[in-house]
């Protein structure tokens, strides 16, 4: 397994980070294999897959590049700089553009596990090719949704920074993703692969969520170390997150609004990021919904989370079927 020495100052200034790079790689990652985890997952990938491929047909030497630095066991370091956090995607993507070519080439290779493709040896456009396509990534299938990311990957966040208050950082990292998790005496798995442990003492060290089932981790010399993992609530269907009229109507649309969000069990305070609505109103939404038995709770850990009971979901089904076929007449 690969583990991290980090001692008890690189752990104090830990902190969990947003990346917009990261989360447009991790789409990437999921365009590259299509293996969707979740109904929403597949929905976006029936959505933006065609153009993506079409891309890559009209560019073969960008697409053997994605092929060579997506490695099953290793990921083409420059395609991964390590967030610093607060960063637009510009300043990010901009990181990928700067890479020296020799550096490029010679990560491909390592990822690649063998000899780099003819069309790919010598080239010194590689880093260029590589931060254009994830910027038409990012323009054309994560920016349009950046914001409602961006809430789910905040809930996560929230979840986290309480877990952490309320256990410590054991609690905050176990369960991460696969194979990361405190080991003790300063130890922490990052991975399930036999590699050499790594000295990160004296390192900042950064958590980084991203929406798809996809993780890494990265580093910057010895200076900078960052983990990304799959955030614990996932990115349902746009459509099917909006609240029917129908069924605000009836329950009220702040109230509906976090019945609807329950697509995967989530706490109260992933659901006050997902949402926008304060505490005191959630909880009050989550009593009445609780009392009339269309969610229910249960404990994971240090966490409550909810969920829609089958009269929940029967409710909530009924109503987006209801939307989606029209009146009718």
């Amino acid at each position: 397994m690969g583990w991290w020495q980090v001692n008890a100052d690189t752990l104090a200034g830990s902190r969990f980070v947003l990346s917009p790079l990261a989360e447009t790689f991790a789409c990437l990652k999921l365009l590259h294999t299509d293996t969707a985890a979740h109904p929403g997952e597949r929905a976006w990938l029936d959505a933006h897959l065609p153009a993506y491929r079409g891309r890559l047909a009209a560019d073969p030497v960008t697409a053997l590049l994605v092929r060579c630095g997506l490695g099953r066991e290793w990921i083409a370091d420059f395609l991964t700089p390590t967030p610093y956090g607060d960063e637009t995607f510009e300043a990010e993507v901009a990181r990928v553009r700067e890479v020296p070519p020799a550096d490029a080439r010679a990560h491909l290779l390592r990822s690649a596990g063998g000899p780099l493709p003819a069309a790919l040896t010598g080239r010194d456009d590689l880093p260029g090719r590589a931060a254009a396509l994830l910027a038409a990534v990012w323009e054309e299938s994560v920016r349009p949704d950046w914001n409602r990311r961006r809430r789910v990957l905040e809930a996560d966040v929230v979840a986290r920074t309480a877990r952490l208050g309320q256990g410590g950082w054991a609690a905050a990292l176990d369960g991460l993703r696969p194979g990361t998790r405190w080991l003790g005496g300063n130890r922490l798995q990052v991975n399930l692969h036999e590699y050499p442990p790594r000295e990160i003492s004296g390192a900042r060290l950064v958590f980084v969520p991203v929406t798809p089932s996809a993780g890494w981790v990265s580093w910057e010399d010895t200076r900078r170390y960052a983990v990304v993992y799959p955030c614990s609530g996932a990115l349902a269907d746009a459509g099917a997150t909006a609240v029917p009229e129908s069924l605000g109507a009836l329950l009220g649309t702040a109230r509906a609004g976090v019945l609807v969000r329950l697509d995967s069990p989530l706490s109260t305070s992933q659901l006050v990021a997902v949402t926008g609505q304060g505490l005191g109103s959630v909880g009050r939404h989550l009593r009445v919904l609780l009392d009339a038995r269309l969610v229910e709770r249960r404990r994971a850990g240090r966490s409550v989370l909810y969920s829609r009971t089958a009269a929940g979901e029967v409710l909530v089904t009924a109503q987006r079927d209801r939307r989606a076929g029209g009146s009718g007449g």
